[in-house]
This record gives C-alpha cells, sequence and structure tokens, in this order.
C-alpha cells in the first residue's frame, strides 16, 4: 500500500542558549573529512498506547523545546560545515517538520516495504546535501494517533553511533531523566589529526541506480542459534549473531553472482569481497568512550574470495580474523594516515585493473540503544533505516526483543529474485517482510 505523508510545517529550532566563543569552531577529524556528503538515517515508530491522549500541539512543543535544549550540548548540529575542515557552529539551528499521514500505524509497520520508509524522513539521506543544514527531523503523525521519528544527521559529523547517542539525550531530556544524558566528546581531531590534503575526493552523492531493491529478513534467536552451530568449529567456538548473519548472507550471495554468471555463460573469473565497518571506539588503547562523538568507524581488511564456500564455519573463522585485525596498533596506522595510503592505493589498483570484481559492504548497528529511545511515553515499537539506492549493501539492526537481527540486504532486482528464492533462505528466514511482535492501534 503506498501512503502519501503531507508536510504540515517547517521550522528551524535553534539551541536554547548560545554556543560560547571560545567553542565556535569545530573541527573535522580525518575520518570525518572522508565521508561522504551525505545524511545517516532512522526512523522510530511509537504507538497510540504508549503516546496517551496529549495533543499533538504539546507533543510537538515538548518536542521542541527538549530539542533546543539539547542542542546546546551537541552545538556543532547547529552549525554548518565550512570547506571540509571545520564547523562553524554559529547556532543557526536544525531543520524540525511536522508532517501526517492519512493511515494508521498498523498498516506500515505490520507489512513493511522498505522502499516507502523514505517518506518519514524529512531529506532523501542518500543524495548529495544541497542544503547546509546538518540535522533534519520529522515528526509524523498517524490516523491512530501513532507517531514516527525520523531523523538524518550529517555523516560529515559523524557515525551512527554519534547519532545514537545524540537521540537518546534529546529523548531523556524530553522525559525528564538527566541522569541519562552523556555529554558528548568532541576530540575526535585529537585521535585522528586533519589531512591539509586527502588525495581523495568523498564521493559527491550516492546516486541511485536502476534496479536496485531492498529486502528486509528477520532472524529470530533459534534461526541465529541454528546459524551459531552450523558456524562453530575449534577457530571459532562462540561465533557472534553478527559474524554467522554476516558469513550466512554473503556466501547465498556469492551463489547467486555465479550461479547467474552460469546461466548467462560469462567466462570471466569473479572476484568477491566482503568489508565490514568496524566501530573503533574499543579499540585503542585506553579506549575512547561511546559517547566520544565523531565518525570513528573503519572498514576491515578486504576479505578476498574466488568462490562461494561449501563451510560456513569456514567463512565465519575468516571474517573473525578480518575484524579482529582492527585492533590498537591498527588504529595507530589509521591515526598516521598509513591505512588511509593503503586504502587509496587499493582504490587505484582496482580502477586501473580489468579483473571483475564484486564488494559487498556489511555496517552493524547491532548492540546500539535504539530501542531506548523513550521521549517519555515509552519505548519504540519499531526502529528501521530507509531502502539503500546502492547495490550490495547489508545493514543489520536489532531486533525489538534484543535477541534477534533485522538485516536489510540491498542488491540487483534479478540478483534479490534469485537470493530470496534460495531454498535454504526459505528454510531458515521464511517470512521477509512482517515483523516480529505485530502492533495492532
Amino acid at each position: 500500500m503506498v501512503l502519501n505523508v503531507e508536510i504540515i510545517s517547517k521550522e528551524m529550532v535553534k539551541p536554547s542558549s548560545p554556543t560560547p566563543h571560545h567553542l565556535k569552531h569545530h573541527k573535522l577529524s580525518f575520518l570525518d573529512q572522508f565521508q561522504p556528503p551525505v545524511y545517516i538515517p532512522f526512523i522510530f515508530f511509537y504507538s497510540y498506547d504508549q503516546l496517551g491522549y496529549d495533543g499533538r500541539v504539546q507533543k510537538h512543543q515538548a518536542l521542541k523545546q527538549s530539542l533546543s535544549d539539547t542542542l546546546t550540548l551537541f552545538y556543532p548540529l547547529a552549525g554548518r560545515v565550512k570547506g571540509n575542515v571545520v564547523v562553524d557552529c554559529n547556532d543557526n539551528g536544525v531543520e524540525y517538520v511536522e508532517a501526517q499521514v492519512r493511515a494508521q500505524l498498523s498498516q506500515v509497520i505490520e507489512n513493511p516495504n522498505p522502499e516507502e520508509l523514505e517518506q518519514y524522513l524529512s531529506v532523501e539521506p542518500w543524495i548529495l546535501i544541497v542544503s547546509e543544514i546538518l540535522l533534519s527531523i520529522q515528526i509524523t503523525f498517524f490516523d491512530c494517533g501513532g507517531m514516527a521519528i525520523g531523523v538524518c544527521m550529517s555523516h560529515k559529523l559523524g557515525d551512527g553511533l554519534s547519532l545514537v547517542s545524540f537521540i537518546n539525550s534529546w529523548a531523556a531530556k524530553s522525559r525528564g531523566d538527566h541522569s541519562k544524558i552523556l555529554g558528548p566528546i568532541f576530540d575526535a581531531a585529537l585521535h585522528f589529526p586533519p589531512r591539509d590534503s586527502l588525495e581523495y575526493t568523498p564521493t559527491a552523492a550516492i546516486t541511485k541506480q536502476d534496479k536496485i531493491v531492498t529486502r528486509r529478513f528477520v532472524f529470530d534467536k533459534s534461526k541465529i542459534a541454528a546459524l551459531k552451530e552450523a558456524a562453530s568449529s575449534s577457530q571459532v567456538k562462540n561465533p557472534s549473531r553478527v559474524e554467522v548473519v554476516s558469513a550466512f548472507i554473503w556466501r547465498h550471495f556469492m551463489e547467486v553472482v555465479t550461479q547467474s554468471q552460469a546461466k548467462l555463460k560469462v567466462d570471466t573469473q569473479k572476484i568477491f569481497l566482503l568489508i565490514h565497518m568496524v566501530n573503533l571506539r574499543p579499540k585503542p588503547s585506553p579506549p575512547l568512550p561511546d559517547h566520544a562523538f565523531g565518525n570513528i568507524c573503519w572498514f576491515t581488511p578486504p576479505m578476498l574470495k574466488l568462490e562461494s564456500p561449501k563451510d560456513h564455519h569456514d567463512l565465519v573463522s575468516q571474517l573473525r580474523g578480518k575484524i579482529r585485525e582492527i585492533n590498537s596498533d591498527y588504529v595507530k596506522k589509521i591515526q598516521t594516515g598509513e591505512e588511509y595510503l593503503k586504502l587509496l592505493n587499493r582504490s587505484n589498483e582496482n580502477q586501473s585493473t580489468t579483473v571483475d570484481t564484486e564488494t559487498f559492504i556489511f555496517s552493524s548497528r547491532c548492540g546500539f540503544p535504539l530501542y531506548e529511545v523513550d521521549y517519555g511515553w515509552g519505548k519504540p515499537v519499531w526502529v528501521c533505516p530507509p531502502a539503500s539506492p546502492t547495490k550490495n549493501r547489508v545493514t543489520l539492526m536489532s531486533t525489538r526483543s534484543g535477541d534477534g537481527i533485522e538485516a536489510w540486504v540491498t542488491m540487483l532486482e534479478e540478483d534479490m529474485v534469485m537470493f530470496e528464492n534460495n531454498h535454504e533462505i526459505l528454510s531458515l528466514v521464511p517470512t521477509l517482510s512482517v515483523p516480529q511482535n505485530p502492533i495492532v492501534d
């Protein structure tokens, strides 16, 4: 079902108190400079039973006032980026959009269509940021009284964990729980000093490609236990849920592409590369706190395969090895620029080579406190990203229960048809779109 969201109003919300002069300039770190000018999005859904009987006007007033107060702590979000070097913390504000949709919340979350979720965001997250706004929020009310809160933050300022830290602080401020507000630490540029010249231009936009589709696969606790049992070996005695689900998806993706090549009678040898994004905060010695704000993440060294292995545990073992390569010594190489130069060299080699490569990128939000975002009327019934426009991407999200995984998988349409009809996929994840714990308004 196609639902049309109607925009009611737009305004700018500014910090409730001016940013002190000595904090007016926030330096971008090297890892911030490296990011493309796109937004990181999350959408939170709340049911009517949680929201209670307060009117929409009161809800908006409470959200805007707590947002304004929270921005005094997260002041760079209300500023503007200047020249990929610094944020001018000028208190120009963040965008706040009020919207409504003539539908029931249950129509969205009981049978979600990933391609339609972007309308609960006030900006298109994956394309070139044409405005200077670094944070944009849309509050959408349903006819039943339920609500969606869509939040987009510029990737130039921080990663997904940084955004979740802000959202949880905003929610704590809204419900009056000041003990849960952790002031952000804006010292990423000290740990990852900015570079005068990147020798690389961050991608101006992630362009939408034709025939790209996103599907949502839900792995519940029992299915993950089965994958863990299949993946356990002498090398990996206690695989994580992220490791086993990532390996499972990548193995079947390789099978799909190989079968597709065989059908088309393509003789070219294809090389498969897997890259996993890793949170760097716990890796240095001493580690950085979770509320360290910025892009404090990096890629694993590429994991290379020429064909899909038959043994699930072999892939899991290799994936764990790549993730564990990101240790304190590896972080030092990132800080000195050594790993960055390697990345540039690999990129130049890939552009000059005639070898056919297929790269698959995983990003895990599992473990993020997304289901703790309580503005005073309870925790969300569902949290999700929108569909991605870029092929061969997987975003892993925890389920509401906390022990499962939602895998948001984006592929070429023809690859997805084969992938979602794979017998092992069907037997392990028989329902592709219906969420756990459906909510009835």
